[in-house]
């Protein structure tokens, strides 16, 4: 894969990004549930590190 520095702006917007970290959010567990509107997704933190959100 490709990857290109971001100019300074790209940089500047980015930064103004909320950030929570995953752990944070399932509680030190690996699960978190999050909605939007009506509808609930499943935040699940997998053993390899990865994000995993379902509906």
């Amino acid at each position: 894969m490709n990857m290109q520095n971001p100019n300074p702006s790209q940089s500047y917007a980015v930064s103004m990004l909320p950030a929570h970290k995953a752990e944070e959010l399932t509680k030190g567990g690996n699960l978190a549930h999050i909605e939007l509107g009506d509808q609930l997704y499943t935040l699940r933190i997998t053993r390899a590190g990865k994000l995993i959100l379902t509906k």
